[in-house]
């Protein structure tokens, strides 16, 4: 039975996230890559013009993962407070379990490729939060005149850099359970009125 090029794509990706968070991405080479992955040196030029390609690659793979995680964690959920609540909960999950991913990702994303990759790259979870605080907004349970779009983006910001703090500057002063219910009343109060 033969691959599919996909399945080829995930091996990569998957050795790659691997061997570059076991070495680094500067030790790391793409002959290592392979042989973790099985395959030959040459099937990973038909997917990635370099090592360096692999970040974004890796930076989309992990916010794909992230996403998915919520959707599973708010299906069914009835307030956007209950969603905002698995959105702090997954994005310190999966920022305490792939800290070394991250710093990587996000040093190899400034460095090798433009913030219109970013973009990108952030575009479907962007998206996705959009649309619950369009439904919280038609629920009433936040502000009506807000930008959709641009709260979208500061919260999930805002999540993404407490929960590095917290895990990769050790900003540990306060007990994690506190650390995620002083942002969440944060967000909440900028985004209602008691």
């Amino acid at each position: 039975m033969q691959d599919r090029p996909d399945d080829k794509y995930s091996r990569i990706l998957s050795a790659s996230i691997e061997v570059i968070s076991e070495k680094g991405l500067e030790k790391s080479s793409v002959s290592e890559i392979v042989k973790k992955a099985g395959i030959a040196q040459g099937t990973f030029y038909l997917y990635f013009s370099s090592k360096s390609d692999l970040v974004p690659a890796i930076a989309n793979s992990l916010l794909t993962k992230i996403l998915e995680r919520m959707k599973r964690k708010v299906q069914g959920t009835e307030s956007f407070w209950s969603t905002l609540d698995a959105v702090i909960d997954e994005t310190f999950k999966v920022t305490d379990e792939h800290k070394d991913i991250i710093v990587l990702v996000y040093s190899g994303l400034a460095f090798n490729h433009s913030l219109e990759k970013w973009e990108e790259v952030y575009r479907p979870y962007y998206e996705w939060l959009e649309i619950e605080i369009s439904k919280a907004v038609q629920k009433e349970e936040i502000y009506a005149d807000i930008n959709v779009k641009w709260t979208s983006r500061t919260i999930i910001n805002l999540i993404e850099n407490a929960a590095e703090r917290y895990y990769i500057g050790l900003e540990q002063d306060e007990s994690l359970t506190v650390y995620k219910e002083e942002l969440f009343k944060f967000i909440r109060k900028s985004l209602v009125t008691d």
